[in-house]
């Protein structure tokens, strides 16, 4: 397993951005496919993006098609979520996690997950 703690969070203004990152622990870091999820309060844990191995392949949700970046550097061990264009519905915590596919997209498919960094976006 992979231990991992995600930053970046906080509260923004409708139309602003932010940069999620998460920091993994481990020397196998690009042996897994890692994706971002959020959960919103009372809320299932919804997929948002994930990114494969080297990074050479992306999947997003629909809902942040071309607003939310993945991107991953292997070599310091981190992944991170550019939000741009963002509106009050993406208010959440957000969680990073590793697994096996970079075309999973429900939690269930992820072994390692992150506690989460709240994003709120005001109107």
């Amino acid at each position: 397993q992979v231990q991992l703690v995600e930053s970046g969070g906080g509260l923004v203004q409708a139309g602003g951005s932010l940069r999620l990152s998460c920091a993994a622990s481990g020397r196998t870091f690009s042996n897994y496919a890692m994706g971002w999820f959020r959960q919103a309060p009372g809320k299932e844990r919804e997929f948002a993006a994930a990114i494969s191995g080297r990074g050479r392949t992306t999947n997003y949700a629909d809902s942040v098609k071309g607003r939310f970046t993945i991107s991953r550097d292997n070599a310091k061990n981190t992944v991170y979520l550019q939000m741009n264009s963002l509106k009050p519905e993406d208010t959440a915590v957000y969680f990073c996690a590793a697994g096996a596919s970079v075309f999973a997209t429900t939690p269930t498919d992820f072994g390692s997950w992150g506690r989460g960094t709240q994003v709120t976006v005001s109107s």
